[in-house]
């Protein structure tokens, strides 16, 4: 299993709700980016490489598990939060590959916000 699925697990196994694990994941993945970015301006990409690399772990364990059939999620949801998942990773990658403040403040507000609507706090 990978550090994101453990990560996942180990919040999963506390006394956490499926959604507050998962909105504590995403908020987890958000504060490694901030954290990361801090350090861009010298030129050190390894460490938001890696903040990168879990943010695309966890979105990718949250959209399967979404978009899986077994899910009782309404199929629009299911969709919506593919797609969603779809455009992280994409946003992830192309952070990797051209980093810059605003990609990195784009995918902390993403995960923010779908963290406050998962604690149902929406917006």
């Amino acid at each position: 299993m990978n550090y994101a699925a453990n990560a996942y697990a180990r919040t999963s196994r506390s006394a956490l709700t499926p959604r507050e694990a998962e909105s504590a994941v995403l908020l987890k993945a958000a504060q490694q980016l901030i954290g990361a970015s801090h350090g861009l301006a010298a030129g050190d990409t390894k460490r938001l490489n890696e903040a990168l690399s879990f943010n695309q772990r966890v979105w990718t364990i949250l959209a399967s598990e979404a978009t899986a059939d077994e899910n009782p999620l309404p199929a629009d949801i299911k969709q919506g939060i593919g797609n969603l998942g779809v455009f992280v990773l994409r946003s992830c990658v192309d952070t990797m590959i051209e980093p810059t403040p605003e990609k990195i403040a784009n995918l902390v507000q993403i995960n923010n916000e779908i963290a406050a609507g998962l604690q149902g706090n929406p917006g």
